[in-house]
């Protein structure tokens, strides 16, 4: 079975909201009757664990009217406890607590879950019920002068808490036993019945679309409560399963395929993640940030792939790097780990995420969910319900490998391509969204790359969305899509010698807002990598371009001017208006990574023009001094750089010339 049927290990416990009151704090009795009160108003919980809940709560109501009473009874105005009734009071206190505090996360949570912990659950509510048999037992009614009613409700209550039977209801026990059988059936590939799957998740209460979303989003809530990755593991497959009902059951909600950024809460997908967590390679949140030779940081996934893809350069500068060892960033990961609990959204190891996407019934369950979609798609007779389907697959498509595979697998590609086209943009902009969309999240994976590439249309589809997306967003995933797909050295060097790329990446740099901007420049650092490409990059007006947006964009502009110096460009660069005043002023004012790549940049172009370019940066203010705070402040590359630029400067201020402009 996906689950096992021991007893499974229950989640972390939130604290009781308060301690046992004692008698110099509060009066016992008063503290006694105000939380069986609170009690008493909870609401059974629903579709499961029906019958403990409800028992629990009468319990508690009665045991209010007990207190009630005894404090109406003036015998209590001058009641003065033994230690023994203290102790009494304060246990029972401690034993109501409990149980409001069982309830509350039982109601709380997935219901799912819920479910698959019914033998736990129900003997936690069975333990609580003796402890409290055992308080009644020494319920210290001698103390009071109570009243026959009292005596009476004391004596019902011991004998409804000695009825009591650690059993699950058989109800409960059916309905978990057929959710495991599910989970069977979907493990060994079998098809569940349509009937039967509705007639369980109803059972549950998950009776509509937006119920099914709601039951995900509380399961993925259970993952960072678990304190075992067995129980993560399972929880997924719950997922899986609740995912494929709901689409089999209840189609997809028009709000969520038309307004994606909507959701009641927050997933990574619907979070603006910022640029810092994002490895500039996948443009994922980091999972196990690593640092490189050159000191820029990318995910260790990602930055394994590139060097086992033949290439010994950093990706984000265009450096050759002196070697390929990669050193943790336990910083930034506890940054990102920060953040991630910060916004609500789970944060998975790499070792957590494989040992989860190895659960069977969760593959197969995605297996059949995507199965569905793509089929929908494919007799999808409306744009409005083409959408709904599109943005289902781009979900997918977000979470994992594993999900981007059988999207591919399935045949989706070919049937997406014809979403990107400039009349689905214009009539329908949210369906291209989607589409080109979820053609970026599938490019993640290695294996898709080359589907995207080589299949007819794809490739020219993202290329129009580049060109002619009805909207930014859409065109700055389509650039991202190129960025993807230009991780892969063949296509990077296919996809920089094809005109309309070029142009599209220039002009949606030029126009777009600061992400579509953003996700442009960074493709053109990529394409960059290849001296070809160099060529026709600055035969567009790369350097205009980069030149122009350099105070908005800083790292990336002055990256680029780096990657285009290093292979060819440094004309270009030279010949630019005010480009080497621009790159002084960054030199002074930027990051550590854009003083670094200026200061390139800079030693390069003295190198290639000769006295003339060094004159002119000798005579930006204060030049000599901002050197010096590089070579005091900057990484160790960047110290380098502005230790050759100081030589440079002071030959040529000595009238020796610039023939020794060389690195240290």
């Amino acid at each position: 079975m996906a689950i096992s049927p021991r007893v499974l290990p229950p989640r972390k416990r939130r604290p009781s909201p308060s301690p046992s009151p004692t008698s110099a704090d509060l009066n016992l009795m008063n503290s006694l009757l105000s939380l069986s009160q609170e009690i008493s108003a909870l609401k059974p919980l629903q579709c499961v664990l029906i019958g403990k809940s409800h028992s629990t709560i009468n319990k508690s109501k009665l045991l209010a009217i007990v207190f009630e009473e005894l404090l109406r009874d003036p015998v209590s105005n001058a009641f003065s406890p033994s230690s023994s009734t203290l102790l009494c009071f304060e246990e029972m206190y401690i034993v109501l607590q409990r149980m409001k505090t069982l309830i509350e996360d039982c109601s709380n949570g997935s219901k799912m879950w819920l479910l698959m912990q019914i033998p736990h659950l129900a003997n936690s509510f069975h333990e609580l019920t003796l402890e409290l048999s055992t308080l009644l037992d020494i319920f210290p009614l001698q103390e009071f002068d109570p009243s026959p009613d009292v005596e009476e409700l004391v004596g019902l209550l011991r004998r409804q808490c000695t009825k009591t039977k650690p059993s699950v209801d058989p109800r409960d026990d059916f309905l978990r036993r057929d959710v495991l059988a599910l989970l069977d059936l979907i493990k060994k590939e079998i098809v569940p019945d349509h009937l039967k799957l509705k007639q369980i998740v109803e059972n549950l209460g998950l009776r509509d679309n937006s119920c099914c979303v709601e039951e995900m989003e509380s399961l993925q809530s259970e993952i960072r409560n678990q304190i075992d990755e067995k129980s993560n593991s399972e929880i997924v497959s719950l997922i899986g399963l609740v995912r494929y009902a709901r689409c089999v059951l209840f189609g997809f909600g028009s709000s969520t395929a038309e307004k994606p950024d909507h959701r009641r809460r927050k997933s990574l997908s619907d979070l603006t993640v910022p640029v810092d967590f994002r490895c500039p390679i996948s443009l994922e949140l980091m999972r196990d940030p690593v640092v490189v030779a050159s000191g820029q940081t990318y995910d260790r996934k990602s930055i394994n792939q590139w060097f086992e893809s033949g290439h010994n350069t950093c990706p984000k500068t265009g450096q050759t790097l002196a070697h390929t060892n990669i050193i943790p960033n336990r910083t930034l990961r506890n940054l990102i780990i920060m953040w991630c609990r910060q916004q609500r959204v789970p944060f998975e190891t790499v070792g957590s995420n494989e040992k989860v996407n190895g659960v069977k019934a969760s593959f197969e369950a995605t297996k059949m969910t995507v199965s569905f979609l793509v089929n929908k798609l494919s007799v999808s007779p409306s744009m409005e319900a083409a959408n709904a389907v599109v943005y289902e697959l781009r979900a997918l498509a977000k979470m994992d490998s594993d999900s981007r595979a059988c999207i591919a697998e399935a045949g989706a590609i070919p049937i997406l391509v014809r979403h990107l086209a400039s009349d689905v943009g214009s009539e329908h902009p949210n369906l291209q969204v989607n589409a080109v969309t979820t053609f970026l999240n599938l490019s993640i994976l290695e294996a898709n790359k080359t589907r995207i590439m080589e299949i007819d249309g794809a490739l020219n589809g993202v290329i129009e969305v580049l060109r002619s997306g009805a909207t930014w967003e859409a065109k700055g995933n389509a650039a991202a899509t190129i960025f993807s797909l230009s991780g892969v050295h063949e296509y990077r060097k296919r996809l920089g010698t094809t005109t309309p790329v070029i142009k599209g990446l220039m002009d949606l740099a030029k126009d777009g807002p600061t992400n579509s901007k953003r996700d442009a420049l960074l493709t053109i650092l990529n394409l960059a990598g290849d001296r070809e490409t160099v060529g026709r990059l600055v035969e567009g007006g790369v350097v205009e371009l980069v030149t122009g947006v350099i105070n908005q964009l800083p790292e990336e502009a002055v990256a680029i001017l780096e990657a285009v110096v290093k292979r060819g460009g440094s004309a270009a660069v030279t010949a630019s208006h005010n480009s080497i005043k621009k790159l002084s002023v960054i030199l002074r004012e930027g990051s550590n990574t854009a003083r670094e790549s200026a200061a390139a940049t800079l030693v390069a172009i003295c190198r290639k023009g000769g006295s003339e370019v060094v004159a002119e940066l000798a005579m930006v203010p204060s030049m000599e001094r901002i050197i010096w705070e590089v070579m005091g402040t900057g990484t160790t590359r960047a110290r380098q750089k502005a230790a050759t630029l100081l030589r440079a400067i002071r030959r040529w201020t000595a009238g020796l010339g610039t023939n020794e402009v060389v690195d240290n």
